[in-house]
């Protein structure tokens, strides 16, 4: 089994005067996996994003991205191509005043011959449905579209794995919609890695596995349905469940015979289940 990114005992502080932010980090994320990271503010979410392209360094353990030890300074720059980040504001990541230009940025800055930044320009564009942008000023753009055109950007860098630091959370809910179609498509279609951290449970059913952080420890990890099962632990953290899951929860506490509930779908069907038993 392949994995990109591997932790071992990852502890981390700012400085010698603070505080560890993150405490005995371990985990392996498979190649094509898709992992959600939720937790409060605070709970180090953010800070492990950043170890995973060696913007950060452990202050104990060791993070291994793609056979290479985050500590290693010569591998740094080799990280940061394979290893690509999304942001949580989009104005502050585009850099070019024209979306094709933007999109090209980080592959000019590696090397790449004029011709095949042409093509992967385009590619990325047409990836996340903005080809027809690819003229257009950023600011022309809704918040959702210009999240669109910094993953374009990093797929522009061919990335093995791409980190999103609380990418959706200054988009709308439509915004959020198309921005999660873009992701699941090039996880399912493209085979990407995806770590993803938010703050919106609804995004977090549609991984492979979640993480829940506290304090700086994984404190629950599993599918979603088997970290929303637990909605009371999830309360204790501070945290919500998506809004079907809260609808079961309740419903369940008044006593209909309901399963634990992810998707509009899965409620669809269960309460036809219900009606035709009646």
């Amino acid at each position: 089994m392949e994995y990109q990114v591997i932790m071992e005992g990852l502890c981390f502080r700012y400085s010698e005067q603070e505080e560890m932010v993150l405490r005995d980090i371990n985990l392996k994320v498979k190649k094509g996996e898709f992992v959600v990271i939720i937790g409060h503010n605070g709970s180090g979410k953010s800070t492990l994003a950043k170890h995973i392209n060696a913007l950060l360094v452990p202050s104990l353990g060791r993070v291994e991205v793609m056979g290479m030890d985050t500590r290693d300074p010569a591998k740094a720059w080799e990280i940061r191509q394979r290893v690509g980040m999304v942001f949580q504001n989009p104005d502050n990541q585009l850099v070019a005043a024209i979306v094709e230009e933007d999109v090209a940025f980080g592959p000019e800055n590696q090397g790449v011959p004029a011709t095949e930044i042409r093509r992967r320009v385009d590619e990325a564009l047409r990836e996340v449905g903005l080809y027809e942008c690819r003229t257009h000023g950023p600011h022309l753009l809704s918040g959702g579209q210009k999240q669109r055109v910094a993953i374009a950007g990093v797929l522009a860098m061919r990335p093995d794995c791409i980190v999103l630091d609380e990418a959706t959370a200054m988009l709308d809910p439509r915004g959020r919609q198309e921005f999660m179609e873009v992701v699941r498509r090039l996880n399912k279609n493209e085979g990407k890695t995806i770590i993803h951290i938010t703050h919106y449970m609804e995004e977090a059913v549609q991984a492979d596995r979640v993480l829940v952080m506290d304090q700086g420890r994984i404190v629950l990890e599993g599918t979603p349905r088997e970290v929303f099962s637990k909605a009371n632990r999830l309360k204790e953290l501070g945290l919500d469940v998506p809004a079907l899951t809260e609808l079961a929860f309740n419903l369940r506490k008044k006593g209909v015979r309901l399963p634990d509930i992810l998707t509009e779908d899965e409620m669809v069907v269960e309460l036809c289940r219900l009606k035709l038993q009646t």
